[in-house]
């Protein structure tokens, strides 16, 4: 489909490939892909771990909660791949792993359900506070201009 150039490249993982197509200014880093559930470039990182996509699509102004299809967020589709490292690095982006999708279920949930330990074990982690950005990110700037979430409200926004 036309205008996925930067779907297709960011669910094969090719970093370079996305990187070139978000500083060409000519991609829309939130479209939505009618053709899979409405997925969003993120949607797709997170599914797939690329923890070093994931902080890219988010410095070029990726919307970290962005809604898919049963009001799924990025988070969302982490948690049921068993994809920590894109919880983590969600998280460390300031974006709020506590959404609740269309049938109230939060990522913590859709991690239980899909017998994901370590995206249980870092999402209560999260919870109790227990996070620190000194595991596998180092990058953790303070830059709050894309449309993270700084909250644990489960309020749809």
């Amino acid at each position: 489909m036309a205008g996925l150039e930067l779907h297709e490249a960011v669910a094969a993982g090719d970093y370079d490939a996305v990187e070139e197509l978000l500083n060409s200014g000519k991609v829309d880093v939130n479209l939505k892909d009618v053709e899979w559930k409405f997925k969003t470039p993120l949607h797709w990182a997170c599914s797939k771990g690329s923890a070093d996509i994931i902080r890219l699509l988010l410095e070029h102004k990726a919307k970290g909660t962005a809604r898919m299809a049963g009001r799924w967020t990025p988070a969302h589709c982490a948690a049921e791949s068993g994809k920590v490292h894109a919880l983590r690095a969600l998280h460390m982006a300031g974006v709020s792993v506590w959404k609740k999708n269309a049938s109230g279920e939060t990522p913590l949930t859709i991690a239980e359900v899909n017998g994901n330990a370590d995206c249980v074990k870092f999402l209560t982690q999260v919870m109790a506070g227990k996070v620190t950005d000194d595991v596998d990110d180092d990058d953790d700037d303070d830059d709050n201009d894309n449309e993270h979430e700084h909250t644990e409200n489960t309020d749809e926004t």
